[in-house]
């Protein structure tokens, strides 16, 4: 049993009632929530002071706050944590939600990358939040790399792969590269690539160095291990992270406080820090997954909420993931299934494709 359900345990009919109702209040308006407005709503009539019992008592348990003297209470970070995952009334998809993302398949639903663009614009314009969407690597095997040059310190390195899908990425050569070293260097991959992932050929990179160390001068060794540390990490490729609807979250009006925290969201957001963590926010089951304030790795500084669900291929392996970033003062009965939906969406298409 979690210290979860052994707190709503430990309640009678009226504390959880009471506990309900202070959530409910505080995530519609975003106001503390007081003894007297709660003796108008509650199923069962009792009186202000008892009502004002029944708070002191969760506020004890670590529940509920008061952020002023004389104020009612909000709900703590604990207090919503027990609310999601122990009183959350999950709604249906609204059929208006449901258009909006249905109109994100388009008529090219060959276009992944733009798909994946439009999606999250579309959540971010359902939910007024900011949309997160980690986009699946691409695993398909290599036909051809190419390097060029684009200034002393910048290069750009085109991937072709075998079904047809091009990218191309600028990266940071090391100092003194030539267009020549820069050819040895592609023609170096290109005998290696015989049909092999980016994750393969970087597995084997170590070994192939070694044993054709003298088909490649010193500066030309240097380029293919500075341009393959710009794709792949620990032998992974990249994921690339999309984020939609930033001004949203400054739409809403708060105070200073609440404005730094959005700021510092924002730089986590610019600098896509720890951006791996995103998808393994997702490895511990299926389905929606709810990170409220300090719980949610990326964005801690923020005090923000995530709610994110990881889309599988036609394999059911998790292959990326979206999700929506907001407040904690998050309307979660309406946005999980908002994201719930999105991520099976995505999840289709790209197994239809595949």
């Amino acid at each position: 049993m979690t210290d979860g359900s052994r707190l709503l345990d430990q309640m009678n009919d009226r504390s959880r009632e009471v506990f309900r109702r202070v959530v409910e209040g505080y995530l519609e308006t975003g106001e503390p929530i007081g003894s007297r407005s709660l003796t108008r709503t509650l199923s069962e009539k009792v009186s202000a002071a008892t009502i004002r019992n029944v708070m002191q008592d969760l506020e004890y348990l670590g529940l509920l706050n008061s952020p002023h003297i004389s104020a009612g209470r909000i709900p703590t970070q604990l207090g919503l944590r027990l609310f999601v995952d122990g009183l959350l009334e999950v709604r249906d998809l609204g059929h208006h939600d449901r258009e909006k993302l249905d109109a994100t398949l388009g008529s090219n639903t060959d276009d992944v990358p733009g798909f994946l663009e439009r999606v999250g614009s579309a959540l971010s314009g359902v939910t007024q939040g900011a949309s997160l969407v980690l986009t699946p690597k691409h695993e398909a095997p290599i036909r051809h790399i190419e390097f060029v040059s684009l200034a002393p310190d910048r290069a750009l390195v085109v991937l072709v792969f075998s079904d047809g899908h091009v990218e191309n990425r600028v990266f940071t050569p090391p100092p003194g590269q030539t267009p020549s070293s820069m050819r040895e260097a592609a023609n170096f991959l290109n005998a290696l690539i015989e049909g092999k992932t980016l994750s393969e050929i970087r597995r084997e990179m170590g070994e192939a160095i070694t044993s054709r160390r003298q088909e490649i001068d010193a500066l030309a060794r240097d380029l293919v291990d500075s341009g393959l540390a710009a794709w792949s990490e620990d032998g992974q490729a990249p994921e690339r992270l999309l984020v939609r609807g930033r001004a949203n979250l400054l739409s809403q009006e708060g105070q200073a406080e609440e404005l730094d925290r959005i700021r510092e969201l924002f730089d986590d957001l610019e600098r896509k820090r720890d951006i791996a963590e995103f998808l393994d926010l997702t490895q511990e089951g299926d389905g929606v997954r709810i990170f409220i304030g300090s719980e949610n790795k990326l964005f801690s500084l923020s005090g923000s909420s995530l709610v994110v669900s990881p889309y599988m291929n036609a394999d059911r392996k998790i292959i990326g993931a979206v999700g929506v970033i907001g407040p904690t003062r998050l309307n979660y009965g309406r946005i999980v299934p908002i994201v719930d939906y999105t991520a099976q969406l995505v999840g289709k298409l790209i197994s239809d494709r595949s």
